[in-house]
């Protein structure tokens, strides 16, 4: 090892500790991203540690890769170097809990299941659901801006967001945000971190509204015969009184996989609330449904877990994130369809938020060049209704082969690349990951 190198592991030790500074070959293979091996793996205790092993790092012109629980490891381009992963998970404590309030400041390496546990005595809850929430660090579902079927109801993280710690670039601690749910003071720091896949700043604390948990919840299955009819449904309820947890709709391949069942598409409404009123609202749901000409069945209790589990992407499976309109429904899933079988003939598994009109879309049993053609040819059909396609997941090879991000507006991508400037001029933090090699 070249003396600068050693120099740079020793003084990373002495920030650390030596049992938190790894550069032996299994750490180091563990930790590789994208085939690109780290020189050191980092798992601060402190809030203190991180900031100087960062500010060391700065200094030393070191890449910087910060991970959580490393379930999102594939999103972004490959990275263009990595020297030190900054392991969070030992950041999980929580700094302040104010159940009254309906806010609490954790740290950014807590797992969401951590917090799930440490809510439900006081009958509170973050609504945020993406796959495999239980298991992912908070920090890590912010800067990736990971949700799931409760963003009908609750939105995603810009929404649950109120304010957050972050160390930048050159090791400063920075605060934005607020800790209370009202505050009109100071620009909006916690939105650009949301999805910025830490190239603005490594985040260090979170603090987060609440949302009580719902007395009661029940969900029901919308079985229909084709993407149209479903897409139609959908209008009806977003129209009606009606205020449901998750509107989820699921394509065939997807519906059999979780519901058992075989449909051109299946819609699941989850409704919270107390207890008469999701008795009354269900009879309305069946009551809309029957309108419809729609079979509706009452969907078991845990169904959500049931999801979580079957749409997981297994090994060596494309994961595409589609935003698409909730008036396109229909359209967009036919594109999808016939665009994979025509380019690839690859399986496809579709679900998504029906009343937002976005999809996650995984696929399997294409070479690397057809789930390129794949990708491109949706975001041409995608960009007619000024939508997106995200490789939110893919082969190192795919990712090389078309942008993960897909194209941006020129506007929209010149100030990502000032606010870059501006927070990491000298690209410390996951360079080369985010939107146009940023």
């Amino acid at each position: 090892m070249a003396v600068a190198a050693r120099s740079i592991g020793e003084a990373l030790v002495m920030i650390a500790g030596r049992d938190r500074v790894r550069d032996d070959g299994g750490s180091l293979d563990a930790a590789t991203v994208d085939g690109v091996r780290p020189r050191w793996v980092v798992r601060p205790a402190s809030i203190d540690q991180l900031s100087r092993a960062i500010a060391l790092a700065n200094d030393g012109g070191l890449a910087v890769v910060p991970r959580g629980a490393g379930s999102a490891l594939e999103l972004g381009n490959p990275p263009s170097r990595v020297d030190v992963v900054i392991d969070l998970t030992g950041l999980d404590q929580v700094i302040e809990y104010n159940p009254d309030d309906l806010t609490i400041t954790v740290q950014a390496g807590m797992s969401a299941g951590a917090l799930a546990a440490l809510l439900a005595p006081h009958r509170q809850w973050l609504p945020i659901d993406p796959p495999g929430i239980a298991a992912r660090t908070l920090g890590g579902v912010t800067a990736t801006n990971a949700s799931g079927p409760l963003r009908a109801r609750f939105g995603g993280l810009r929404d649950l967001l109120l304010g957050v710690r972050f160390v930048q670039a050159d090791g400063v601690l920075t605060w934005g945000g607020s800790k209370v749910v009202k505050s009109v003071s100071g620009y909006d720091v916690p939105k650009l971190m949301v999805g910025a896949l830490g190239t603005l700043g490594v985040l260090a604390e979170l603090t987060l509204r609440l949302h009580p948990l719902p007395d009661s919840e029940r969900s029901w299955l919308v079985a229909l015969d084709r993407p149209q009819a479903a897409q139609d449904f959908v209008a009806r309820l977003i129209d009606s009184p009606l205020q449901p947890n998750r509107v989820e709709l699921f394509n065939d391949d997807a519906a059999r996989l979780v519901l058992g069942e075989s449909g051109s598409a299946g819609v699941a409404v989850a409704i919270g609330s107390v207890a008469d009123a999701v008795l009354e609202q269900g009879e309305r749901l069946g009551a809309l449904a029957k309108a419809a000409g729609a079979r509706i069945t009452p969907l078991p209790e845990g169904f959500w877990s049931r999801v979580d589990s079957a749409m997981a992407a297994p090994p060596g499976w494309t994961v595409l994130h589609v935003a698409s309109l909730a008036g396109r429904l229909a359209d967009t899933i036919d594109a999808i369809g016939d665009i994979v079988r025509t380019a690839s003939g690859a399986a496809v598994r579709l679900n998504g938020c029906a009343s937002l009109g976005t999809f996650r879309v995984l696929m399997r049993g294409a070479s690397d060049a057809g789930m390129a053609a794949v990708v491109t040819r949706v975001r041409a059909w995608i960009a007619e209704v000024g939508g997106s396609v995200v490789v939110a997941r893919g082969s190192v090879e795919l990712r090389k082969a078309v942008d993960p991000w897909g194209p941006v507006e020129p506007g929209a991508f010149a100030l990502m690349r000032a606010l870059r400037d501006e927070f990491d001029p000298k690209r410390v933090l996951n360079p080369g990951r985010y939107v146009g090699g940023l």
